[in-house]
């Protein structure tokens, strides 16, 4: 294996590289920014691979690069945004002509730069050059051959490696700067089995702001892989799901997905300004059962949610957000927190430097309870436990959602029993949260897949929760309770 080099400084990606001078780039920022109630300058580069190993070959192997810059100028709730992928002063001069067209009226007070901190939540070193493309491709075929001798009803086997490498620099309007190196890994396994003409699917994957190395050794690829069979073949076993209203028991982790959804959408600043979330205008009213407490947490090394500092330059940091079922908190970039009389969560997130950026979930979850989950399971004599989802929709004005369990069993006198296909959960965010009668003690965080999209930018994010029972959900199926 290569032994990683030292990456590039940001003088060298944004200044050398492009015969920028930094003088002359803070005076650029600070003339368009003159008068205006915030704004910076976003700089960033990125390098991206993906490869995947599909039907017994390689299918597609990608490498990109990527390089450009944002201006965002505030003016009360306007915004002015230019950017461009050429790194240059002309092109900076283009783009603050063309924010500064959004100033009218008295000039305003510049909003207070974000404190800075020395915490750093990853390494910078660059997972791409960290591992050869030969090691990649031997590694996913050593992924795809150890699945089909599993089991003999393995019709098709996918696999695939992703990562990026971004740096960022967060120019302010008096020259004050915040940078930022962002790894980040994904591996992905899907696993499809057979038995006479019936088909299923079972997927999984893990990543994190970390190098390939903590998922490429063979303990580890090899658990994803039997995960991925697993759950392939428990739905290969499985029955239509029952239909109505009853007790649903949510797993541990991944099933966060339906609290970031359904709840932490509703909990941005944005929305809750325009009053376009059905959580507007209910700060310190209860929201959910005694006991439920929901944070966003922006500070775990190495997580896929987080981050050292926010695309606004802000250091992140764990957001309380429902605290024993009282709403306590949203999340905040600088715009929203301004016209709000509040402050910055550290959750201005943007998906690259042609976005301008917004308040975005980091880390999602719901805290522990007391209870074990097998206490738990045991007070449901009929009801429903759900394991995994898939795909999602939610209505951030009117809260209700409906989700696709892609794991997911019947429970019966206690105890967990056939698992069923094709159950969705339909219900409210906010109603949801006043029916969560018991709260496990196994609180876990997802193995680091997430991807959430806001408003047509896709961004990385964690999700998390302890074993739940929800009473009186609607569950959608093909066969009665």
């Amino acid at each position: 294996m290569p032994t990683p080099t030292r990456p590039p400084t940001a003088a060298e990606l944004f200044y050398d590289r492009a015969g920028l001078d930094r003088g002359r780039v803070d005076r650029l920022v600070g003339e368009a920014l003159s008068g205006m109630d915030d704004g910076e300058l976003f700089l960033e580069y990125r390098q991206s691979e993906s490869l995947v190993f599909d039907d017994g070959r390689l299918k597609s192997a990608s490498f990109d690069s990527a390089q450009g810059f944002g201006l965002r100028a505030v003016a009360g709730e306007s915004t002015g945004y230019a950017h461009a992928s050429e790194l240059s002063e002309a092109a900076l001069k283009r783009a603050a002509t063309a924010v500064r067209a959004i100033k009218t009226g008295a000039a305003g007070a510049m909003a207070l730069d974000p404190v800075a901190t020395n915490r750093r939540l990853y390494d910078d070193v660059n997972p791409l050059a960290a591992l050869g493309f030969e090691a990649k491709v031997k590694l996913l075929a050593e992924i795809d051959a150890y699945a089909r001798a599993k089991d003999p009803r393995v019709r098709q086997v996918s696999a695939s490696l992703a990562a990026s490498w971004q740096a960022v620099e967060i120019v302010r309007a008096d020259g004050a700067r915040a940078h930022d190196i962002r790894p980040l890994v994904r591996i992905n396994v899907t696993v499809v089995v057979g038995e006479g003409d019936r088909r299923e699917t079972g997927t999984h994957g893990v990543g994190g702001r970390t190098l390939y190395d903590p998922y490429i050794g063979a303990g580890a690829w090899r658990a994803q892989v039997d995960e991925a069979l697993r759950q392939a073949l428990i739905n290969l076993d499985s029955k239509p799901a029952p239909a109505g209203e009853m007790t649903v028991v949510l797993g541990p982790g991944w099933p966060g997905v339906l609290l970031h959804e359904a709840v932490g959408h509703g909990l941005e600043g944005d929305f809750n300004r325009k009053k376009t979330s059905a959580f507007a205008g209910l700060m310190g009213q209860r929201v959910a059962a005694p006991g439920v407490a929901v944070v966003d947490d922006g500070t775990l090394p190495n997580r896929r949610g987080s981050l050292t500092i926010d695309d606004e330059g802000t250091p992140t940091e764990r957001t309380v957000l429902i605290e024993d079922g009282v709403l306590v908190g949203y999340l905040q970039d600088r715009l929203n927190a301004r016209l709000m009389g509040s402050r910055s969560t550290g959750s201005g997130r943007r998906e690259s430097y042609a976005h301008s950026p917004m308040p975005r979930m980091r880390n999602t979850f719901m805290l522990a309870g007391t209870r074990a989950p097998e206490e738990i399971l045991a007070t449901v004599d009929k009801g429903l436990y759900a394991v995994n989802f898939g795909g999602g929709q939610v209505d951030i004005t009117s809260g209700k959602f409906v989700f696709t369990c892609t794991e997911a069993y019947r429970i019966e006198n206690g105890k967990i029993g056939q698992p069923v296909k094709g159950a969705t959960l339909i219900g409210n965010g906010p109603d949801v949260l006043t029916k969560v009668a018991m709260i496990g003690n196994d609180l876990a965080l997802d193995a680091g897949v997430g991807t959430c999209g806001k408003d047509g930018q896709g961004i990385p994010c964690g999700v998390g929760q302890p074993t739940m029972r929800v009473d009186g959900l609607t569950v959608g199926g093909t066969e009665a309770a």
